[in-house]
């Protein structure tokens, strides 16, 4: 036994949690195979939270966490001596010393912290869909704007985008056969028709689907710069992990944009993370408070994926805590992947309140020395079940506990202290203002200005005689002659084989296609073509 475990503080490779008869550790090495916090209202979930949050960060574990009432943002300050946490100390062993911990805010809303943002194309339609909450159909036509986009270089960063490419493939039945010619957007048209039947009633009900994400604020949340996760993955000076806190008290008033951000953040991590094995501790630890949300009418297909993300992410060294306050919320298949459980007190006044007794009291290994169902429904404030992981992966029995003090304050800061934090954080002005480059709403809109400036010009005014001709159809035909802010692989490909033919031809010089490729594929290929673990085209 070290000194540090006689004073029953954290060691290096464990997070002293709370002590009953037993004292409960939850060992980092084991950490990554994720957890659940679950209790009813005002029985302690928050301070267990803050607790394994502290702990994670002493370690030099970076934690994000989603603060839904804004009482876990007490972490960033220093705690108080105050009596009761004196005593509990006491009662514990454990020497209380107050302590803060570096934190950076952030705030989809842009209101209470750094921005969040992230493209349209990162969000994916399969995301994008649900937080629509558009039905088959619709989310098929909203898959053919997707390839759409993808086929003819729309690059889609935020609200306008999208909104200009469903005014782009909606079939324009009125204008005849022989103006065809004259239709800047006919080839998107026709791209549209052959993916399937595309409508225009079914085009302006996601549009006006969309009408009512942009009323909730949700067009904060697309575009640019978005958000680098690797951001979330820092220390601070001391080594000490960061701890990320998503201010969600505003984002919760619309649960289906804060559970697609919780996902879409879980599918880029996916994607974006190399295979790491077991480490002797997590890379970062997520929590997510209100946990059900992200489970509420989701379809099957996204349930697969959900279940997968959280099973293989473990080997990307990625721990996911869900918080709630019913363990019957989180469906059994992505249950059986949490492996950490701290368990407060759940009441049985209802016939479902009994049967999340049971079923919270099924999943724990038993104590002989305890009746779990029963036990739950008497816990205090502050106590808790605990079973963590131990040895090989196996869990502990259940042990009553009551929870140690957190070591930083306990409640919400104040706004002045929360402004100097973020003038002092370590990402102020890399998101705090929005960028507007060029995406798929200005290159349609230039489609149409250049055919009209076309139609208005003489035969032959774009000079370059014969080779110049040659070079605009080539060009045309590949998209290289129009300016785009990013190129898809394809079009990579596509512009640096016409750039070769014409310096070929007017000068003999070759370009050199395999640098420029090469330096660019890795880094496109999997954006255009997978967008993400969740965001994939699941229903082409």
């Amino acid at each position: 036994m070290t000194a540090q475990d006689s004073k029953l503080g954290d060691t290096d490779d464990k997070i002293f949690v709370g002590k009953g008869d037993e004292q409960a550790w939850l060992t980092l090495a084991l950490a990554n195979r994720h957890g659940l916090v679950t209790g009813a209202t005002g029985t302690g979930k928050t301070v267990s939270l803050q607790v394994m949050a502290e702990g994670f960060a002493r370690a030099g574990v970076p934690v994000f966490a989603a603060d839904i009432k804004g009482d876990l943002s007490g972490i960033a300050e220093v705690g108080e001596a105050k009596d009761f946490i004196l005593k509990r100390a006491s009662q514990m062993g454990l020497n209380f010393q107050p302590d803060q911990f570096s934190t950076v805010f952030w705030d989809v809303f842009g209101e209470q912290g750094h921005p969040v943002r992230a493209t349209v194309t990162e969000m994916g339609p399969l995301l994008l869909a649900r937080m629509l909450d558009l039905n088959d159909v619709q989310e098929g036509v909203l898959n053919v704007a997707f390839r759409v986009a993808d086929d003819n270089g729309l690059t889609l960063i935020d609200m306008k985008d999208l909104r200009a490419l469903l005014d782009a493939i909606v079939p324009d039945s009125g204008k005849k056969a022989a103006d065809s010619a004259e239709d800047s957007l006919a080839a998107i048209r026709k791209a549209a028709r052959g993916f399937g039947n595309v409508t225009k009633a079914t085009v302006g009900t996601i549009q006006r689907q969309l009408l009512v994400l942009e009323n909730q604020g949700g067009t904060k949340f697309f575009g640019e710069p978005a958000l680098t996760l690797k951001d979330f993955m820092k220390t601070d000076r001391d080594g000490r992990g960061m701890v990320n806190i998503l201010v969600a008290d505003k984002l919760l008033q619309n649960p289906r944009l804060y559970a697609t951000f919780l996902l879409w953040m879980l599918s880029e991590l996916f994607e974006e993370l190399p295979e790491a094995g077991d480490l002797p501790k997590p890379k970062l630890v997520f929590f997510f408070d209100e946990a059900h949300l992200l489970f509420n009418d989701a379809p099957k297909a996204l349930m697969d994926k959900i279940e997968q993300v959280v099973r293989l992410i473990r080997s990307k060294g990625v721990g996911v805590y869900f918080v709630t306050q019913n363990p019957v919320d989180v469906p059994d298949r992505v249950l059986g992947q949490l492996g950490n459980r701290v368990q407060h007190a759940l009441r049985a006044f209802t016939p479902r309140d009994q049967k999340a007794v049971a079923a919270a009291a099924q999943t724990f290994r038993p104590n002989p020395k305890l009746d779990t169902a029963k036990v739950i429904t008497e816990l205090g404030k502050g106590e808790a079940l605990v079973s963590f992981l131990e040895g090989n992966g196996t869990p502990t029995m259940v042990e009553r506990v009551m929870i140690r003090p957190p070591s930083a304050r306990i409640g919400p800061i104040t706004p002045e202290e929360r402004k100097a934090i973020m003038d002092a954080s370590p990402v102020k002005g890399k998101y705090d203002t929005a960028v507007d480059e060029e995406s798929a709403y200005e290159m349609i809109q230039k489609r149409i200005a250049g055919t009209a400036a076309t139609a208005e010009s003489p035969a032959g005014a774009s000079g370059g005689g014969i080779l110049g001709q040659i070079g605009s159809i080539v060009g045309t035909i590949f998209g290289t002659n129009v300016k785009r802010g990013r190129l898809s692989t394809g079009q990579v490909i596509a512009r640096d084989v016409t750039r070769s033919v014409t310096n070929q031809v007017i000068g003999g010089m070759a370009a050199n296609i395999g640098k420029s490729v090469g330096g660019q594929l890795g880094g496109s290929i999997g954006r255009t073509l997978v967008r993400g673990a969740l965001g994939g085209l699941l229903r082409r």
